[in-house]
Protein backbone atom coordinates (compact mmCIF):
# COMPACT_ATOMS: atom_id res chain seq x y z
CA UNK A 1 0.00 0.00 0.00
CA UNK A 2 1.13 3.19 -1.19
CA UNK A 3 2.20 6.37 1.58
CA UNK A 4 -0.62 8.24 0.03
CA UNK A 5 -3.07 5.11 0.62
CA UNK A 6 -2.66 5.07 4.59
CA UNK A 7 -4.51 7.05 7.32
CA UNK A 8 -2.89 9.93 7.63
CA UNK A 9 -2.75 10.53 11.82
CA UNK A 10 -1.47 14.07 13.24
CA UNK A 11 -0.03 14.22 16.78
CA UNK A 12 0.58 17.80 18.55
CA UNK A 13 2.60 17.13 21.25
CA UNK A 14 4.40 19.10 23.74
CA UNK A 15 6.26 16.30 25.37
CA UNK A 16 4.22 16.71 28.59
CA UNK A 17 2.14 13.37 28.55
CA UNK A 18 3.27 9.68 28.12
CA UNK A 19 2.05 8.78 25.02
CA UNK A 20 3.49 5.40 24.79
CA UNK A 21 0.18 3.21 24.50
CA UNK A 22 -0.64 5.71 21.57
CA UNK A 23 2.59 4.65 19.58
CA UNK A 24 2.41 1.13 20.67
CA UNK A 25 -1.44 0.76 19.25
CA UNK A 26 -0.46 3.02 15.99
CA UNK A 27 2.73 1.03 15.20
CA UNK A 28 0.66 -2.11 15.14
CA UNK A 29 -1.43 -0.12 12.34
CA UNK A 30 -0.83 0.93 8.87
CA UNK A 31 -0.83 4.64 9.16
CA UNK A 32 1.20 7.89 8.34
CA UNK A 33 2.24 9.36 11.73
CA UNK A 34 3.38 12.80 11.99
CA UNK A 35 4.66 14.74 14.92
CA UNK A 36 4.16 18.76 15.37
CA UNK A 37 5.34 20.72 18.42
CA UNK A 38 2.48 23.24 18.91
CA UNK A 39 4.60 26.04 18.16
CA UNK A 40 4.93 25.25 14.67
CA UNK A 41 1.91 23.51 13.98
CA UNK A 42 -0.20 27.22 12.82
CA UNK A 43 2.73 27.26 10.04
CA UNK A 44 2.17 23.82 9.14
CA UNK A 45 -1.28 24.13 7.72
CA UNK A 46 -0.54 22.28 4.66
CA UNK A 47 0.69 18.97 6.75
CA UNK A 48 -2.78 19.88 8.54
CA UNK A 49 -4.65 19.79 6.01
CA UNK A 50 -3.45 15.73 4.85
CA UNK A 51 -4.43 14.54 8.32
CA UNK A 52 -7.24 12.08 9.00
CA UNK A 53 -7.56 12.51 12.66
CA UNK A 54 -5.44 15.52 15.35
CA UNK A 55 -4.25 14.39 18.73
CA UNK A 56 -3.22 17.15 20.86
CA UNK A 57 -1.06 16.09 23.54
CA UNK A 58 -0.73 18.84 26.20
CA UNK A 59 -1.29 18.94 29.74
CA UNK A 60 -3.19 22.08 29.91
CA UNK A 61 -4.34 23.77 26.81
CA UNK A 62 -2.42 26.92 26.17
CA UNK A 63 -3.12 29.67 23.54
CA UNK A 64 -1.46 27.76 20.74
CA UNK A 65 -3.82 25.12 20.98
CA UNK A 66 -6.76 27.48 21.29
CA UNK A 67 -5.50 29.00 17.96
CA UNK A 68 -5.07 25.61 16.23
CA UNK A 69 -8.61 24.41 16.90
CA UNK A 70 -9.77 27.92 15.67
CA UNK A 71 -7.90 27.96 12.57
CA UNK A 72 -8.92 24.57 11.54
CA UNK A 73 -12.50 25.01 12.36
CA UNK A 74 -12.37 28.47 10.28
CA UNK A 75 -10.44 26.46 7.44
CA UNK A 76 -13.60 24.74 6.62
CA UNK A 77 -11.31 21.34 6.88
CA UNK A 78 -13.94 19.29 8.58
CA UNK A 79 -10.85 17.01 10.59
CA UNK A 80 -11.04 15.44 14.17
CA UNK A 81 -9.52 17.10 16.88
CA UNK A 82 -8.88 14.47 19.88
CA UNK A 83 -7.22 16.01 22.98
CA UNK A 84 -5.41 13.81 24.81
CA UNK A 85 -4.92 15.64 28.39
CA UNK A 86 -4.39 15.52 32.62
CA UNK A 87 -6.40 18.32 33.44
CA UNK A 88 -10.35 17.84 33.74
CA UNK A 89 -11.40 21.44 33.91
CA UNK A 90 -15.53 21.88 32.57
CA UNK A 91 -14.96 25.34 31.07
CA UNK A 92 -11.51 23.99 29.34
CA UNK A 93 -13.72 21.44 27.98
CA UNK A 94 -16.46 23.63 26.90
CA UNK A 95 -14.62 25.94 25.54
CA UNK A 96 -12.31 23.19 23.43
CA UNK A 97 -15.58 21.41 22.44
CA UNK A 98 -16.98 24.99 21.01
CA UNK A 99 -13.54 25.16 18.99
CA UNK A 100 -14.55 21.69 17.20
CA UNK A 101 -12.23 19.12 19.84
CA UNK A 102 -14.61 16.18 19.14
CA UNK A 103 -13.55 14.23 21.97
CA UNK A 104 -11.10 14.39 25.42
CA UNK A 105 -9.38 11.79 26.23
CA UNK A 106 -7.81 11.36 30.53
CA UNK A 107 -4.72 10.14 31.12
CA UNK A 108 -6.16 8.78 34.04
CA UNK A 109 -8.45 6.61 31.80
CA UNK A 110 -8.02 3.00 32.35
CA UNK A 111 -5.74 1.27 30.03
CA UNK A 112 -8.59 -0.94 28.47
CA UNK A 113 -10.55 2.36 27.89
CA UNK A 114 -7.83 4.08 26.77
CA UNK A 115 -7.12 1.56 23.55
CA UNK A 116 -10.93 1.12 23.00
CA UNK A 117 -11.01 4.79 22.22
CA UNK A 118 -7.91 5.08 20.83
CA UNK A 119 -9.74 1.89 18.16
CA UNK A 120 -12.49 3.80 17.89
CA UNK A 121 -10.84 7.35 16.56
CA UNK A 122 -8.78 5.36 14.21
CA UNK A 123 -11.81 3.85 12.62
CA UNK A 124 -13.28 7.00 12.47
CA UNK A 125 -9.98 8.43 10.75
CA UNK A 126 -10.09 4.96 8.02
CA UNK A 127 -13.56 5.98 7.39
CA UNK A 128 -12.77 9.78 6.86
CA UNK A 129 -9.82 8.70 4.46
CA UNK A 130 -11.95 6.38 2.54
CA UNK A 131 -14.65 9.31 1.79
CA UNK A 132 -12.01 11.78 1.34
CA UNK A 133 -10.13 9.38 -1.24
CA UNK A 134 -13.67 8.80 -3.01
CA UNK A 135 -14.27 12.22 -3.62
CA UNK A 136 -10.70 12.66 -5.02
CA UNK A 137 -10.86 9.88 -7.45
CA UNK A 138 -14.58 11.26 -8.57
CA UNK A 139 -12.99 14.32 -8.92
CA UNK A 140 -10.10 13.22 -10.74
CA UNK A 141 -12.57 10.93 -12.85
CA UNK A 142 -14.50 14.07 -13.81
CA UNK A 143 -11.46 16.44 -14.95
CA UNK A 144 -10.41 13.70 -16.98
CA UNK A 145 -13.78 13.20 -18.85
CA UNK A 146 -13.97 17.20 -18.99
CA UNK A 147 -10.93 17.40 -21.06
CA UNK A 148 -11.34 14.40 -23.24
CA UNK A 149 -14.86 16.03 -24.26
CA UNK A 150 -12.67 19.05 -24.81
CA UNK A 151 -10.44 17.56 -27.21
CA UNK A 152 -13.30 15.61 -29.23
CA UNK A 153 -15.33 19.25 -29.18
CA UNK A 154 -11.59 20.82 -30.52
CA UNK A 155 -11.39 17.93 -33.07
CA UNK A 156 -15.44 18.91 -34.30
CA UNK A 157 -15.01 22.49 -34.49
CA UNK A 158 -11.93 21.79 -36.83
CA UNK A 159 -13.94 19.70 -39.24
CA UNK A 160 -17.23 22.31 -38.90
CA UNK A 161 -18.08 25.22 -41.25
CA UNK A 162 -17.08 28.34 -39.11
CA UNK A 163 -20.40 30.28 -38.15
CA UNK A 164 -21.30 33.14 -36.64
CA UNK A 165 -19.64 33.44 -33.57
CA UNK A 166 -22.63 34.33 -31.41
CA UNK A 167 -23.99 30.72 -32.51
CA UNK A 168 -20.48 29.49 -31.17
CA UNK A 169 -21.16 30.66 -27.75
CA UNK A 170 -24.20 29.55 -27.51
CA UNK A 171 -23.43 25.78 -28.59
CA UNK A 172 -20.94 25.78 -25.79
CA UNK A 173 -22.76 27.14 -23.61
CA UNK A 174 -24.92 24.82 -23.62
CA UNK A 175 -22.35 21.73 -24.13
CA UNK A 176 -20.76 22.43 -20.77
CA UNK A 177 -24.15 22.89 -19.10
CA UNK A 178 -25.19 19.52 -20.52
CA UNK A 179 -22.16 17.96 -19.33
CA UNK A 180 -22.21 19.83 -15.72
CA UNK A 181 -25.44 18.60 -15.36
CA UNK A 182 -24.98 14.91 -16.66
CA UNK A 183 -21.71 14.93 -13.95
CA UNK A 184 -24.01 15.63 -11.03
CA UNK A 185 -26.59 13.73 -11.65
CA UNK A 186 -23.53 10.88 -12.27
CA UNK A 187 -22.41 12.05 -8.38
CA UNK A 188 -26.10 11.96 -6.91
CA UNK A 189 -26.43 8.80 -8.12
CA UNK A 190 -23.53 7.35 -6.30
CA UNK A 191 -24.17 9.27 -3.32
CA UNK A 192 -28.10 7.42 -3.31
CA UNK A 193 -26.01 4.17 -4.09
CA UNK A 194 -23.77 4.51 -0.85
CA UNK A 195 -26.45 6.32 1.24
CA UNK A 196 -28.69 3.15 0.46
CA UNK A 197 -26.34 0.72 1.33
CA UNK A 198 -25.07 2.24 4.87
CA UNK A 199 -29.07 2.68 5.56
CA UNK A 200 -29.65 -0.78 4.77
CA UNK A 201 -26.69 -2.25 7.29
CA UNK A 202 -28.20 -0.15 9.98
CA UNK A 203 -24.68 1.71 10.24
CA UNK A 204 -26.07 5.00 10.26
CA UNK A 205 -23.47 6.75 12.73
CA UNK A 206 -21.14 6.07 9.61
CA UNK A 207 -23.87 7.50 7.23
CA UNK A 208 -24.34 10.46 9.06
CA UNK A 209 -20.55 11.53 8.72
CA UNK A 210 -20.57 10.46 4.72
CA UNK A 211 -23.95 12.56 4.09
CA UNK A 212 -22.32 15.57 5.88
CA UNK A 213 -18.99 15.26 3.95
CA UNK A 214 -20.75 14.71 0.63
CA UNK A 215 -23.17 17.61 0.84
CA UNK A 216 -21.11 19.80 1.98
CA UNK A 217 -18.44 18.84 -1.29
CA UNK A 218 -21.71 19.46 -3.98
CA UNK A 219 -23.05 22.30 -2.66
CA UNK A 220 -20.46 24.39 -4.15
CA UNK A 221 -20.44 23.17 -7.37
CA UNK A 222 -24.11 23.12 -7.25
CA UNK A 223 -24.28 26.59 -6.35
CA UNK A 224 -21.78 27.69 -9.56
CA UNK A 225 -24.69 25.85 -11.83
CA UNK A 226 -27.21 27.53 -10.09
CA UNK A 227 -26.34 31.07 -9.77
CA UNK A 228 -25.12 30.57 -13.39
CA UNK A 229 -28.57 29.61 -14.88
CA UNK A 230 -29.87 33.04 -14.94
CA UNK A 231 -27.14 34.30 -16.85
CA UNK A 232 -27.15 31.52 -19.24
CA UNK A 233 -31.09 32.63 -20.00
CA UNK A 234 -30.14 36.33 -19.98
CA UNK A 235 -27.31 35.42 -22.62
CA UNK A 236 -29.46 33.02 -24.42
CA UNK A 237 -32.26 35.86 -24.37
CA UNK A 238 -29.51 38.29 -26.16
CA UNK A 239 -28.38 35.89 -28.81
CA UNK A 240 -31.99 35.10 -29.45
CA UNK A 241 -32.80 38.62 -30.03
CA UNK A 242 -30.02 39.03 -32.30
CA UNK A 243 -30.91 36.14 -34.32
CA UNK A 244 -34.25 37.50 -34.34
CA UNK A 245 -33.00 40.84 -36.12
CA UNK A 246 -30.55 38.81 -38.50
CA UNK A 247 -33.69 37.22 -39.67
CA UNK A 248 -35.26 40.46 -40.01
CA UNK A 249 -32.50 42.62 -41.90
CA UNK A 250 -30.76 39.62 -44.15
CA UNK A 251 -33.66 37.40 -45.12
CA UNK A 252 -31.87 35.76 -47.80
CA UNK A 253 -29.07 34.21 -46.19
CA UNK A 254 -25.97 32.99 -48.16
CA UNK A 255 -27.41 28.94 -49.44
CA UNK A 256 -24.61 27.53 -47.44
CA UNK A 257 -25.59 29.25 -44.37
CA UNK A 258 -29.73 28.57 -45.41
CA UNK A 259 -28.46 24.94 -45.73
CA UNK A 260 -27.19 24.32 -42.28
CA UNK A 261 -29.95 25.77 -40.88
CA UNK A 262 -32.21 23.50 -42.44
CA UNK A 263 -30.12 20.85 -41.35
CA UNK A 264 -29.78 21.27 -37.86
CA UNK A 265 -33.65 22.43 -37.45
CA UNK A 266 -32.64 25.55 -36.03
CA UNK A 267 -36.48 26.44 -35.75
CA UNK A 268 -36.52 23.29 -33.42
CA UNK A 269 -33.53 24.75 -31.42
CA UNK A 270 -34.70 28.12 -30.66
CA UNK A 271 -38.27 26.40 -29.49
CA UNK A 272 -36.70 24.07 -27.48
CA UNK A 273 -34.12 26.22 -25.97
CA UNK A 274 -35.67 28.31 -23.44
CA UNK A 275 -37.36 25.08 -22.60
CA UNK A 276 -34.34 22.88 -21.92
CA UNK A 277 -33.02 25.81 -19.83
CA UNK A 278 -36.13 26.21 -17.83
CA UNK A 279 -36.46 22.08 -17.06
CA UNK A 280 -32.11 22.73 -16.20
CA UNK A 281 -33.56 25.83 -13.76
CA UNK A 282 -35.90 23.35 -12.01
CA UNK A 283 -33.17 20.36 -12.14
CA UNK A 284 -30.48 22.50 -9.92
CA UNK A 285 -33.28 23.83 -7.37
CA UNK A 286 -34.39 19.97 -6.66
CA UNK A 287 -30.31 18.94 -6.36
CA UNK A 288 -30.16 21.99 -3.89
CA UNK A 289 -32.97 20.97 -1.60
CA UNK A 290 -31.73 17.53 -1.94
CA UNK A 291 -28.48 18.69 -0.74
CA UNK A 292 -30.07 20.76 2.32
CA UNK A 293 -31.96 17.71 3.39
CA UNK A 294 -28.74 15.51 3.54
CA UNK A 295 -27.35 17.72 5.47
CA UNK A 296 -30.24 18.45 7.85
CA UNK A 297 -31.07 14.61 7.85
CA UNK A 298 -26.83 13.65 8.30
CA UNK A 299 -26.24 16.27 11.19
CA UNK A 300 -23.86 15.55 13.91
CA UNK A 301 -24.99 16.06 17.34
CA UNK A 302 -21.53 15.76 19.32
CA UNK A 303 -22.04 14.69 22.67
CA UNK A 304 -24.66 17.54 23.95
CA UNK A 305 -28.47 17.75 22.84
CA UNK A 306 -29.69 20.63 21.29
CA UNK A 307 -32.78 22.31 20.83
CA UNK A 308 -34.02 20.90 17.23
CA UNK A 309 -36.90 21.08 15.35
CA UNK A 310 -38.02 17.24 14.88
CA UNK A 311 -40.62 18.39 11.93
CA UNK A 312 -37.68 19.45 9.96
CA UNK A 313 -36.06 16.06 10.84
CA UNK A 314 -39.09 14.15 9.37
CA UNK A 315 -39.21 15.84 5.84
CA UNK A 316 -35.79 15.44 5.66
CA UNK A 317 -36.19 11.50 6.30
CA UNK A 318 -39.19 11.74 4.30
CA UNK A 319 -37.29 13.53 1.03
CA UNK A 320 -34.44 10.87 1.30
CA UNK A 321 -36.87 7.98 1.30
CA UNK A 322 -38.84 9.78 -1.30
CA UNK A 323 -37.97 7.34 -4.25
CA UNK A 324 -39.83 4.38 -2.48
CA UNK A 325 -43.01 6.52 -2.08
CA UNK A 326 -43.72 6.98 -5.52
CA UNK A 327 -45.85 5.24 -8.15
CA UNK A 328 -44.27 1.93 -9.58
CA UNK A 329 -44.91 0.06 -11.96
CA UNK A 330 -47.24 -2.64 -9.82
CA UNK A 331 -48.65 -0.47 -7.01
CA UNK A 332 -49.67 3.31 -7.13
CA UNK A 333 -47.58 5.94 -4.82
CA UNK A 334 -47.68 5.81 -1.33
CA UNK A 335 -49.27 8.69 0.35
CA UNK A 336 -48.03 10.45 3.48
CA UNK A 337 -50.35 12.61 5.55
CA UNK A 338 -48.74 14.87 7.83
CA UNK A 339 -50.86 16.21 11.02
CA UNK A 340 -48.25 18.88 12.26
CA UNK A 341 -49.03 20.76 15.27
CA UNK A 342 -48.60 24.08 14.68
CA UNK A 343 -47.04 24.66 18.11
CA UNK A 344 -44.68 22.17 18.35
CA UNK A 345 -41.67 23.70 20.11
CA UNK A 346 -37.96 22.99 19.73
CA UNK A 347 -36.97 19.92 21.71
CA UNK A 348 -33.54 19.22 23.24
CA UNK A 349 -31.98 15.73 21.77
CA UNK A 350 -29.96 14.04 19.50
CA UNK A 351 -31.28 15.72 16.33
CA UNK A 352 -29.38 12.98 14.27
CA UNK A 353 -30.15 10.25 16.21
CA UNK A 354 -33.76 10.84 16.24
CA UNK A 355 -33.53 11.00 12.02
CA UNK A 356 -32.53 7.61 12.65
CA UNK A 357 -35.39 6.57 14.52
CA UNK A 358 -37.77 8.03 12.12
CA UNK A 359 -35.67 6.69 9.09
CA UNK A 360 -36.16 3.00 10.61
CA UNK A 361 -39.46 3.41 11.35
CA UNK A 362 -40.64 4.96 8.19
CA UNK A 363 -38.49 2.34 5.84
CA UNK A 364 -40.39 -0.29 7.62
CA UNK A 365 -44.10 1.33 7.41
CA UNK A 366 -43.10 1.21 3.61
CA UNK A 367 -41.61 -2.18 3.34
CA UNK A 368 -45.11 -3.21 5.02
CA UNK A 369 -47.17 -1.93 2.90
CA UNK A 370 -45.11 -2.69 -0.69
CA UNK A 371 -45.52 -6.20 1.35
CA UNK A 372 -49.45 -5.86 1.64
CA UNK A 373 -49.89 -4.45 -2.07
CA UNK A 374 -48.63 -7.94 -3.46
CA UNK A 375 -51.60 -9.53 -1.88
CA UNK A 376 -54.17 -6.68 -3.08
CA UNK A 377 -55.19 -6.65 -7.48
CA UNK A 378 -54.91 -3.15 -8.99
CA UNK A 379 -58.91 -2.24 -8.83
CA UNK A 380 -58.18 -3.12 -4.19
CA UNK A 381 -54.80 -0.60 -4.22
CA UNK A 382 -56.94 2.09 -6.12
CA UNK A 383 -59.91 2.19 -3.81
CA UNK A 384 -57.20 1.71 -0.86
CA UNK A 385 -53.63 2.69 -1.76
CA UNK A 386 -51.11 2.76 0.92
CA UNK A 387 -50.47 5.67 3.30
CA UNK A 388 -48.65 6.42 6.07
CA UNK A 389 -50.23 9.14 8.81
CA UNK A 390 -47.53 11.28 10.56
CA UNK A 391 -49.00 12.85 13.62
CA UNK A 392 -46.90 15.37 15.93
CA UNK A 393 -48.86 16.94 19.68
CA UNK A 394 -47.65 18.21 22.97
CA UNK A 395 -48.52 16.20 26.12
CA UNK A 396 -48.86 18.24 29.23
CA UNK A 397 -46.40 21.29 28.49
CA UNK A 398 -43.53 18.66 29.00
CA UNK A 399 -43.47 15.64 26.18
CA UNK A 400 -44.32 15.39 22.82
CA UNK A 401 -45.20 13.10 20.66
CA UNK A 402 -44.67 11.83 17.55
CA UNK A 403 -47.45 9.18 16.21
CA UNK A 404 -46.63 7.03 12.67
CA UNK A 405 -48.98 5.09 11.30
CA UNK A 406 -49.87 3.25 8.59
CA UNK A 407 -52.45 0.79 6.48
CA UNK A 408 -50.80 -2.37 5.65
CA UNK A 409 -52.46 -5.20 7.44
CA UNK A 410 -51.18 -4.93 11.14
CA UNK A 411 -48.66 -7.73 12.70
CA UNK A 412 -50.19 -10.49 14.65
CA UNK A 413 -49.51 -10.94 18.51
CA UNK A 414 -46.44 -13.39 18.17
CA UNK A 415 -44.46 -10.76 16.18
CA UNK A 416 -45.06 -7.70 18.49
CA UNK A 417 -43.54 -9.77 21.03
CA UNK A 418 -40.36 -10.08 19.82
CA UNK A 419 -40.74 -6.79 17.57
CA UNK A 420 -37.94 -5.00 19.52
CA UNK A 421 -35.41 -7.52 19.96
CA UNK A 422 -31.86 -7.15 18.49
CA UNK A 423 -31.50 -9.50 15.01
CA UNK A 424 -35.48 -10.32 15.22
CA UNK A 425 -36.71 -9.56 11.43
CA UNK A 426 -39.47 -11.17 9.19
CA UNK A 427 -37.83 -9.94 6.04
CA UNK A 428 -36.04 -12.40 3.49
CA UNK A 429 -32.46 -12.87 3.65
CA UNK A 430 -30.68 -9.92 2.99
CA UNK A 431 -33.02 -7.68 2.97
CA UNK A 432 -33.09 -7.01 7.13
CA UNK A 433 -30.78 -7.41 9.54
CA UNK A 434 -33.51 -6.82 12.60
CA UNK A 435 -31.46 -3.89 14.65
CA UNK A 436 -33.32 -1.20 13.34
CA UNK A 437 -35.92 -0.74 16.00
CA UNK A 438 -33.60 -2.34 18.62
CA UNK A 439 -31.55 0.82 17.89
CA UNK A 440 -34.40 3.07 17.53
CA UNK A 441 -35.46 1.84 21.44
CA UNK A 442 -32.04 2.57 22.49
CA UNK A 443 -31.88 5.96 21.23
CA UNK A 444 -35.74 6.50 22.28
CA UNK A 445 -35.46 5.52 25.88
CA UNK A 446 -32.02 4.81 27.14
CA UNK A 447 -30.86 8.26 25.68
CA UNK A 448 -34.23 10.44 25.81
CA UNK A 449 -35.81 9.03 28.96
CA UNK A 450 -38.54 8.90 27.00
CA UNK A 451 -41.15 6.24 25.57
CA UNK A 452 -41.83 3.97 22.28
CA UNK A 453 -44.68 2.02 21.56
CA UNK A 454 -46.54 -0.14 19.24
CA UNK A 455 -50.07 -0.69 18.58
CA UNK A 456 -50.82 -2.79 15.48
CA UNK A 457 -54.68 -4.05 14.89
CA UNK A 458 -54.28 -6.94 12.65
CA UNK A 459 -56.22 -6.97 9.32
CA UNK A 460 -56.08 -2.80 9.52
CA UNK A 461 -52.62 -0.94 10.31
CA UNK A 462 -49.43 -0.45 12.82
CA UNK A 463 -49.05 2.66 14.43
CA UNK A 464 -45.36 3.43 16.31
CA UNK A 465 -45.82 6.00 18.96
CA UNK A 466 -42.72 8.35 20.37
CA UNK A 467 -42.77 10.37 23.37
CA UNK A 468 -39.88 12.36 24.46
CA UNK A 469 -39.44 15.23 26.78
CA UNK A 470 -39.08 18.89 25.65
CA UNK A 471 -36.39 19.33 27.98
CA UNK A 472 -34.18 16.54 29.81
CA UNK A 473 -34.74 18.37 32.70
CA UNK A 474 -38.29 18.07 33.09
CA UNK A 475 -40.30 15.10 34.89
CA UNK A 476 -41.48 13.28 31.97
CA UNK A 477 -44.95 11.30 32.06
CA UNK A 478 -45.29 8.43 29.79
CA UNK A 479 -48.65 7.79 28.59
CA UNK A 480 -49.81 3.96 27.46
CA UNK A 481 -52.24 4.12 24.12
CA UNK A 482 -54.65 1.03 24.20
CA UNK A 483 -55.88 -0.71 21.05
CA UNK A 484 -56.20 -4.36 20.13
CA UNK A 485 -52.38 -5.96 20.35
CA UNK A 486 -49.59 -3.41 21.86
CA UNK A 487 -46.18 -3.72 23.27
CA UNK A 488 -44.67 -1.00 25.00
CA UNK A 489 -41.55 -0.29 26.14
CA UNK A 490 -39.82 3.23 27.76
CA UNK A 491 -37.26 4.39 30.43
CA UNK A 492 -37.66 4.58 33.91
Amino acid sequence: MSESELTTILIIDNHSIDLRILLDLFSQKQVNLFWINPDKAAVSMEKLSLADLIFIAVSVLGENEYLLCQHLQSSGLNIPIVLITTSQNQETIKTGLSLGVIDYLFTCLETEEFLLKLNNYWKLAENRKEVRQSFNQLKQELETERRENLQLKNINYQLEIKVESQQEELQKSIIESENNQIALEQCFKKIKIIQTQLVNNEKMSILGQMLAGIAHEINNPVNFIYGNLAYVQEYTDNLLKIFELYQQYYSNPHPVIQQEVEAVELNFILEDLPKMLESMQVGAERIREIVLSLRNFARQDGSQMRATNLHEGIDSTLMILQNRLKRKQDHPAIHVIKEYSSSLPLVECYGGEMNQVFMNILANAIDAIEENNQQKNIEELQVNPGHILIKTDIINDHNVVIKISDNAGGMTEEILAHLFEPFFTTKPVGKGTGIGLSISKNIVVEKHKGSLQCISTPGKGTEFIIEIPITQEMPTQKHEYKKQVSILTQGN
